[in-house]
């Protein structure tokens, strides 16, 4: 199983950048993605990316971020050079997707997915409000394609 996984926030701009790419490919695939293609919009809940990963060969998630860069820009991230342990708390608001990254191989072990990628978009505002940039929505349609192109030859090579 392929299984991607969109995470932010759709009331805050940019923030919204990894939903609106599953977003995206769901259109795309007309609601259904291919057989052996899962894909997911997870928000900001952390624990739900480490739960729809689990039984996954390969894992990638999309999320915004704010490195310094120009806005629209696009990074791929191999997922252990991004996995963290969550520090200790009592709110799971606190748990994100880099937490379930590290949490996740912890718990599930050999069924967690090996191979994991993060896309990270650049975003030039985070503030409260609806819609993306045009440097975020264009970063959007790139890792759109990618990601397709991605599809298709998880599904040629799982055959």
């Amino acid at each position: 199983m392929l299984t991607i996984i969109g995470c932010g926030n759709l009331n805050r701009c940019d923030d919204a950048a990894g939903v609106r790419v599953v977003q995206r490919l769901l259109d795309d695939f007309d609601g259904a993605p291919p057989p052996g293609v899962q894909l997911f919009d997870a928000g900001t809940n952390g624990m739900e990316v480490m739960f729809q990963a689990r039984g996954s060969e390969v894992l990638i998630l999309i999320d915004a971020c704010r490195s310094g860069s120009e806005p629209g820009a696009v990074f791929e991230v191999p997922g252990e050079e991004l996995a963290a342990r969550p520090a200790p708390s009592y709110n799971l608001h606190d748990f994100r997707w880099d937490h379930a990254l590290f949490a996740g191989r912890q718990i599930f072990a050999d069924d967690f997915p090996d191979e994991v990628a993060v896309y990270l978009i650049e975003a030039e505002r985070l503030d409260l409000g609806i819609g993306l940039s045009p440097a975020v929505e264009r970063a959007v349609d790139q890792v759109v394609d990618q990601l397709k192109a991605r599809i298709h030859a998880w599904r040629r090579d799982a055959v």
